[in-house]
């Protein structure tokens, strides 16, 4: 789905900021077209061959090869996917952190159902779903370009790629990633996430996404006929209560602001229409707009479920599985990118975009350096047809892997004269 990108218009405030950028800086770093070609072939071979967290051997070893091919000296993380892999080397007497460039390299269990794309998956119920081909390939053609410049004496400061195993696993791999080490000699970090709602071309700047944590819950009463409900513990009812009413309940025990909401994705009770049943299980999301709620939110939800459970007479069993914590951009990362993309693309290519509330763990890396993720437009302008996230149709303007690269290489250059 490649197409010649449009010409932005100008806006003010980021056009302003990008006049104050160099003519040289705006203009190194830019995307050879035979290498953009490239990069959407190995995006398409990592896209036919997607692999589930934790099991991306193939990803890990194809963006290792393509590395070293570069000249460059990556190093796998100890869990044996994932790797990392510097670039440039620090001025004597730098004790600045570097700028990583980070990006998740995962699969979805659910089927490719692409019919008309030659690139669709060749794995049964795996499937790119959520656009992390993208990001790696985006991350690694940034890397690609970076490593030129530095070949030339181009590169003032030194750069780290971080390609990412276990995104979609709970509660991320990030936190794993951290443990081995990647963050050593960091001071700041960019990410980006394809958004179908924004178009290619552009991206997306907010202050950043929801936390995702996960709900398991487990009913129990003695059963009994459904003639004589009156006589045993209701359970149905029950579970169909804490469907319903839990919800509710927890969004009037927070400020509304927080963007506090429980979502059931399951429910699975009994097994003949006139018993009823002794077991009940109900799973579900939770999720946050806000740090303070997101810390409030177990005790919160516990004790909603079981008030609503002790009300019918039901014995419950919790289990609340922490995820991710919110995004929250540092201002002045995300005024990075913005800058960036404004130098490229100009200041009309970047849009403010609504709040998301998908869960993303690089919320994890901002726990311990700032940094900002942004909004990759992927929509091809004009296309009618809506292909979300983790669905198995979704796919992609090809075009926006030479907005992405060109972006980060512009806010690696922007950055070495930024930051103190």
């Amino acid at each position: 789905m490649s197409r010649e990108p449009g010409a932005p218009a100008p806006a003010e405030t980021a056009r302003d900021q990008a006049a104050d950028v160099p003519a040289a800086i705006e203009l190194a770093g830019a995307l050879p077209d035979r290498l953009c070609a490239e990069l959407i072939a190995f995006r398409r071979d990592l896209h036919m061959h997607p692999e589930l967290g934790n099991q991306e051997f193939r990803t890990t070893l194809a963006i290792k090869t393509r590395l070293e091919q570069a000249g460059l000296a990556p190093r796998v993380l100890d869990s044996g996917t994932g790797l990392i892999c510097d670039i440039g080397t620090r001025a004597e007497g730098d004790e600045r952190g570097m700028l990583a460039l980070r990006a998740d390299i995962d699969a979805l269990p659910i089927p490719d159902t692409k019919a008309d794309a030659p690139y669709r998956s060749t794995v049964p119920d795996r499937a790119h779903a959520c656009g992390h081909d993208v990001h790696t390939t985006t991350v690694l053609g940034a890397g690609l370009v970076l490593a030129a410049l530095d070949r030339e004496g181009k590169l003032p400061r030194p750069v780290r790629l971080l390609f990412q195993p276990a995104e979609e696993v709970l509660p991320g791999g990030a936190a794993d990633a951290i443990e081995n080490g990647v963050l050593d000699g960091v001071g700041r970090i960019l990410a980006v996430h394809c958004d179908p709602k924004v178009d290619a071309g552009r991206i997306g700047l907010r202050v950043g996404t929801s936390a995702c944590d996960r709900l398991e819950i487990a009913l129990d009463g003695p059963g009994g006929h459904t003639a004589r409900p009156h006589l045993t513990t209701d359970l149905v009812t029950a579970a169909a209560k804490v469907v319903t009413d839990v919800p509710a309940l927890v969004a009037r025990r927070v400020d509304a602001r927080s963007g506090l909401a429980v979502t059931w994705g399951r429910i699975d009770s009994g097994h003949a229409c006139n018993v009823i049943p002794q077991h009940a299980e109900l799973s579900g999301t939770v999720r946050c707009l806000d740090l303070d709620a997101w810390r409030l939110a177990p005790d919160l939800i516990h004790s909603a479920i079981d008030e609503i459970a002790a009300l019918y007479g039901a014995k419950s069993e919790i289990t609340y599985i922490r995820g991710v914590p919110p995004v929250v951009n540092d201002p002045a990362a995300a005024e990075l990118l913005h800058t960036a993309m404004a130098a490229r693309r100009g200041a009309a290519s970047v849009e403010g975009t609504e709040q998301s509330l998908g869960g993303e763990d690089f919320s994890w890396y901002l726990e311990h350096v700032p940094g900002a993720m942004a909004r990759l437009g992927v929509r091809r302008p004009g296309d009618p047809v809506s292909r979300d996230l983790h669905r198995g149709d979704f796919d992609v303007d090809e075009d926006a892997i030479r907005v992405g690269v060109e972006m980060f290489t512009a806010a690696a250059l922007l950055d070495a004269g930024e930051r103190p």
